[in-house]
């Protein structure tokens, strides 16, 4: 794929580039509470502006039901954006329509403006091709050049990310191009041992990159939510832990090839449970208490590793040359259920190899537990893009930007 360095090389002063950006953050009304995905783009655009270029920049924003929806606005991220770049930021208050006409025709050389959520449109999500085309459409009239930088949708097949690079010329982005990069370290001359790290709720979210993973990582380590259906899977009480019965064969299957193959897997020794799940508002006491993994008490909750799982998972963390964490231990946002996120987070920054923090609630925990970003290897943006490249999935988005 070409990427924005030969688009510069070209030359762009005067040419409306189409950047599309994933600025979908999350909110507390209005208020942004983790602004890592804008700050991700914002190399991107600001040499585009800098080299001349009149920048369009569209993202998606939450899941609004196809149609304008007050509480899924890009407003608060175009602001922000404005704000991390030094420099005023138009806003369209529609994607295609008389707003985004106007303001795109407005721009001058090297200014930037954000339209509205492309989600707006039911063209960006459509399962239809001539749907999704006739959208494409109308926003490659607002551009061209095509810019893709927005990793946390290359795996969703949308109008924005699929069809429009096909319709004009098209670039990888930086934020791109460093996010492949950063994933080829993990599945091409993987410098081992290669460890990853697996949590949040749901075993059925990560059985393809199980899978895909266990021909090639040497450890696997298993925590959050998920892991109750694989102490279950061994036999074990797993009280009122979040639970996935239909997916216990699955992961008997993989605990016996894992032994087949000799990749080492790992699982909580001890849990800190508590009596319910906790409330993240008010973050009151939980009253939580810590267990043996094989001896949790019917009526209680698993909420998090416990201390002895932290050393044990730390243990085999420090001398990996390769880790890759997708998924938190536990309910992060709760202080009382943090503690086993934050260790991982920690061996992380101790390793000397090279770890990728794989985007979504890893990425958020990493911030709000206070941890400098810098002192990990890479922190990804796209969580959901980055486990379907490491089942070895096509991703439509990149798939695009090839020629």
């Amino acid at each position: 794929m070409k990427t924005i360095d030969e688009l510069l090389a070209e030359g762009v002063a005067g040419k409306r580039v189409f950047v599309r950006a994933d600025l979908n953050v999350p909110l507390d009304g209005t208020t942004i509470t983790d602004d890592g995905r804008i700050r991700a783009v914002v190399p991107t655009i600001a040499k585009l502006a800098e080299a001349g270029a009149r920048v369009v920049v569209a993202s998606h924003l939450g899941r609004p039901k196809g149609a304008p929806d007050p509480a899924f606005s890009l407003e608060p991220a175009a602001t922000r954006l404005g704000e991390l770049l030094g420099a005023d930021v138009a806003f369209a208050t529609d994607t295609v329509g008389e707003s985004a006409t106007a303001t795109v025709a407005g721009l001058a050389d090297g200014q930037v403006a954000v339209v509205e959520n492309l989600r707006f449109n039911p063209g960006e999500t459509s399962k239809d091709d001539a749907e999704r085309g006739a959208f494409a459409d109308r926003l490659a009239e607002l551009a061209d050049v095509y810019v893709g930088d927005g990793f946390g949708a290359v795996h969703r097949k949308h109008a924005s990310v699929y069809d429009l690079p096909a319709r004009l010329p098209h670039y990888a982005g930086y934020l791109i191009a460093t996010e492949v990069g950063v994933l080829k370290k993990l599945t091409t001359d993987v410098e081992r041992p290669y460890a990853v790290v697996l949590g949040g709720a749901k075993v059925s979210d990560k059985l393809g990159v199980i899978d895909h993973l266990l021909e090639r990582a040497d450890r696997i380590l298993i925590g959050g939510g998920m892991a109750y259906t694989f102490l279950k899977a061994q036999g074990h009480e797993v009280g009122s832990s979040l639970l996935q019965e239909d997916q216990i064969p699955a992961v008997q299957e993989y605990l016996r090839r894992a032994e087949e193959k000799g990749v080492e897997f790992v699982l909580p020794v001890d849990v800190v449970v508590a009596p319910s799940f906790p409330d993240l508002k008010t973050k009151a006491p939980a009253h939580p208490t810590t267990v043996a993994a094989d001896a949790m008490p019917a009526g209680q909750m698993g909420l998090d590793n416990g201390p002895e799982t932290n050393k044990l998972y730390a243990s085999k963390l420090a001398d990996a040359a390769t880790v890759f964490w997708n998924g938190p231990m536990g309910v992060f946002e709760h202080p009382d259920f943090a503690d086993g996120t934050r260790a991982v987070a920690q061996a992380l920054v101790d390793s000397p190899g090279f770890s990728v923090v794989g985007g979504g609630d890893s990425a958020a925990a990493v911030r709000i537990l206070g941890f400098d970003e810098n002192a990990f290897g890479h922190i990804s943006t796209g969580g959901g893009a980055s486990l379907e490249y490491l089942e070895g999935k096509t991703l439509p988005g990149l798939a695009a930007l090839e020629d």
